[in-house]
């Protein structure tokens, strides 16, 4: 998330923003496309994926034959990238993954690959409007139109039910994956990094609530009756870790959370209690 300028402070406080205006200015930083959709065959509206040299892809040519790609469209008439990266043949779950800022699906595959092979789980993923080969410009109406188009393919294209489902969102993608789990019960939810809302991390002293507030996770988590891991590094400097505290704190169904000593926002996955951590809650904790 960004910083501020005082005239933009000044602004904030002395004039009635705009919710959109806000989320665009905090959040939203895509970056230049990594990768291109090349049809399967003509006519055919599934595609192959095309990484460029910024996505730094770190397995064969063959593997990227597990990764299917197509679009979806939203209810906001947004065309969608999307991807299913089959990790393993005989996967219980499948991760409906939404990515942090700054990336897209090309530099998230390798990503992908590794964690659904080392705990078992197939990931869908999608590239937010705005980012990578999805049109349309990025704001939170658009994340959570976004995030729908995802799952009703998952759910419809294949044909996956939502107790195999685990949504897992990091940083700005906690804000979606909060959303769509206050309104569906699924197999699980991994929250990494999450932030309660956006003023606050654009304010973090700030005590009181604003009616222009952004991405308001917290007001949301209460509402979300599936089995919630917290993953978050303590020394995180981007979305303070007392942000992950509070949104623990307010799940009816939370499991014991990671918190990650040391770690910051971008770190968090080298870690070897992370995925030790996430073994343990996929293979052991979902299953009695």
């Amino acid at each position: 998330m960004n910083g501020m300028s005082f005239s933009e402070l000044m602004y904030l406080f002395c004039c009635p923003p705009l919710p959109s205006r806000i989320a665009a200015k905090l959040a939203f930083l895509p970056p230049p496309t990594t990768y291109d959709f090349t049809p399967v065959e003509s006519g055919e509206s599934k595609y192959h994926i095309k990484f460029n040299d910024k996505a730094e892809w770190q397995y064969t040519d063959s593997d990227v034959q597990n990764i299917e790609g197509f679009y979806a469209r939203t209810s906001r008439g947004n065309r969608i990238a999307c991807i299913f990266v089959r990790c393993c043949p005989n996967a219980r779950y499948t991760i409906l993954f939404s990515h942090g800022n700054a990336v897209d699906l090309g530099q998230m595959s390798s990503f992908y690959l590794g964690l659904g092979m080392r705990i078992n789980c197939n990931i869908f993923s999608y590239d937010y409007s705005g980012y990578g080969t999805s049109n349309g410009k990025p704001s939170e109406r658009n994340l959570y139109a976004d995030i729908d188009a995802a799952w009703q393919t998952l759910r419809t294209s294949y044909g996956i039910s939502p107790e195999n489902i685990i949504l897992y969102g990091q940083s700005i993608g906690t804000v979606p994956t909060v959303d769509l789990a206050s309104r569906y019960e699924v197999g699980a939810v991994v929250l990494h990094s999450p932030l309660t809302s956006g003023i606050k991390v654009a304010f973090p002293r700030s005590k009181r609530k604003w009616f222009f507030d952004v991405f308001t996770s917290i007001d949301k988590v209460s509402e979300v009756n599936s089995p919630v891991l917290v993953i978050h590094g303590t020394h995180d400097e981007v979305i303070d870790f007392s942000h992950g505290v509070a949104i623990y704190e307010k799940c009816p169904r939370a499991v014991p959370p990671l918190w990650v000593e040391g770690a910051g926002h971008n770190d968090v996955e080298l870690h070897n209690v992370y995925l030790e951590r996430l073994k343990q809650f996929v293979t052991t904790e979902l299953l009695n």
